[in-house]
């Protein structure tokens, strides 16, 4: 290991050197010349330069994991589920939530009381109608299910009433004025607004996660789990003459290279990707378009600030001044990584330059010296870095930063599976990777940030942090919204509460026949509206 060590060591060496020089070279004579990645379709598909929409097809779909269950009540990323089910709520490119199966959602006392308005004639795929009680039974479970990813949301409710047929009346705890967001995110996230049938919840109990039944374009017919998850179009759908598509195929494909040569050869129509290499090759084939936003959030280093040595700021701050941000750019991202050092990114309005301004830069000898004054104070530096089976190179990029600075770092590495249950959420780590990106702030900063938001893996804590979290939640004030946000920002990044080094390059990655997919930057896709051009 040591004799390795220094082999990376010398090789990070070089590419250092190799992006100094470049600064004063003549573009294009490099990789530290090639421009960072933008924006591509981040939001799916312009429809109104694709055509004339045509039915028929079946849609092969590769996901990076199969799915859990199909249970909007169990936490797990089920990249199908939005096929099968649709949301009473949805999140417009601007981050504002609009009606979707639900017809209204009006507030009359600025977010006490929430009042949710059904539109007729909507029917599940057994035929049942999605009335008010739907609604009521759904919401229901989330409250009586403590591990539900929605679980949050619903504890919220004082109390619900069913109006009439088509309006279900919600009382809350307290005023919110986010509370019609949690109706709109996507079923990773955690969401009130993807429905069951009740009567699919009373005929299959607790197996109605194989047996989804939704008011979506597509129906379940076959699921044959570590291979495919057949869908064939809804013909009862609420929407007239949607779904364009017959059917939809996800197929679980879970390596990076087989992933993209299944696109690349034709294989697949349509992929999740969520690693730069998919992506970056993707942009660089003609046969295939590229869905990509960079966003806010992005890649981080995820601390434990209950345990040492990142309890104490110094090894925060010295872990951050450690990384060469354009070293690791060229020798991870092709000289293309978009470099992140805040929560937010530049182009959002809850960002503020102070926050950027804040941040810790790469300083090698600054970063020695906090760690020395670690160790005089008794403390040992060294800890054990855990992340993926796919991340070895990353491993080996920060090991041989850490070496630089005088700390010993050890590597453990799991697959996705157990890496996410075991390390992440089960807060068993010193120092781990993480990737998020924020489709909306609420709720995805407070599960992270706030002392007892459900992602908060690393256990960070700042009163002052949760209070501001806790009134962006509530307010019905756009503005007051926003300052809060900005202070959110800029004291969790004060605290290093995490140490972000990059934008997300979470993607969908499409053949060119495929046209109308609308897309949350968090890569959740909505397919009623998808159709395939075979005609060229």
């Amino acid at each position: 290991m040591r004799n390795r060590l220094v082999c990376i060591s010398a090789a990070l060496a070089a590419v250092t050197l190799m992006v100094t020089g470049a600064c004063g070279a003549a573009p294009g004579n490099g990789p530290a010349d090639r421009p960072a990645l933008t924006a591509v379709n981040p939001y799916g598909g312009d429809r109104a330069s694709e055509g004339q929409p045509v039915r028929g097809g079946t849609l092969r779909v590769a996901m990076d994991r199969d799915a859990v269950s199909f249970d909007p009540a169990v936490q797990n990323a089920n990249q199908a589920a939005s096929v099968v089910y649709d949301s009473l709520m949805r999140l417009t490119p601007e981050g504002k939530t609009e009606p979707f199966v639900a017809r209204s959602m009006e507030s009359p006392d600025n977010g006490l009381t929430w009042r949710m308005g059904l539109r007729p004639g909507v029917r599940f795929q057994d035929g049942t109608d999605l009335d008010a009680n739907a609604v009521v039974v759904n919401v229901q479970r989330h409250i009586d299910r403590v591990a539900s990813p929605a679980h949050q949301f619903a504890e919220r409710i004082r109390s619900m009433r069913v109006v009439d047929p088509l309006t279900v009346e919600f009382t809350l705890i307290e005023p919110m004025g986010e509370f019609p967001t949690v109706f709109a995110l996507s079923y990773s996230a955690g969401t009130l607004g993807m429905l069951l049938s009740p009567a699919a919840i009373q005929k299959y109990g607790a197996d109605v996660g194989a047996h989804p039944v939704g008011v979506g374009p597509f129906r379940l017919v076959d699921w044959v789990r570590d291979s495919h998850i057949t869908f064939v179009r809804n013909e009862d759908y609420w929407q007239a003459g949607l779904p364009y598509l017959d059917g939809i195929e996800f197929r679980p494909l879970p390596d990076t290279d087989t992933r993209f040569a299944s696109i690349a050869n034709g294989d697949v129509d349509y992929v999740y990707g969520g690693y730069y290499q998919e992506l970056s090759r993707a942009l660089g084939n003609p046969d295939l378009k590229v869905y990509y936003g960079p966003g806010s959030g992005g890649e981080r280093l995820q601390f434990n600030h209950a345990a040492a040595p990142f309890d104490d700021r110094r090894m925060r701050e010295a872990i951050v001044r450690a990384i060469d941000l354009r070293a690791l750019s060229v020798s991870q991202y092709g000289g293309q990584m978009i470099a992140a050092d805040s929560l937010f990114d530049p182009a959002s309005p809850y960002h503020t330059q102070a926050a950027s301004e804040a941040w810790p830069t790469f300083d090698l000898d600054e970063a020695r010296r906090l760690v020395e004054a670690y160790r005089a104070d008794g403390g040992n530096p060294d800890f054990t870095f855990k992340t993926t089976t796919t991340r070895t190179a990353f491993a080996e990029f920060m090991q041989a930063q850490m070496a630089a600075i005088g700390i010993d770092m050890q590597v453990k590495q799991y697959d996705l599976a157990q890496f996410s249950s075991a390390v992440v959420q089960g807060g068993d780590f010193q120092l781990t990777t993480y990737v998020g990106s924020i489709d909306t702030p609420y709720p995805v900063v407070a599960n992270m940030l706030h002392s007892n938001g459900s992602a908060n893996y690393g256990k960070y804590s700042n009163p002052k942090v949760d209070r501001l979290l806790d009134e962006a939640a509530v307010t019905t004030d756009e503005a007051t919204r926003t300052r809060d946000y900005q202070q959110v920002e800029l004291l969790s990044g004060r605290d290093l509460a995490v140490a972000w080094y990059s934008r997300n390059y979470s993607s969908n990655i499409a053949r060119k026949e495929v046209k109308g997919v609308y897309r949350y930057m968090t890569s959740g896709v909505w397919y009623e509206r998808v159709w395939l051009d075979r005609r060229g």
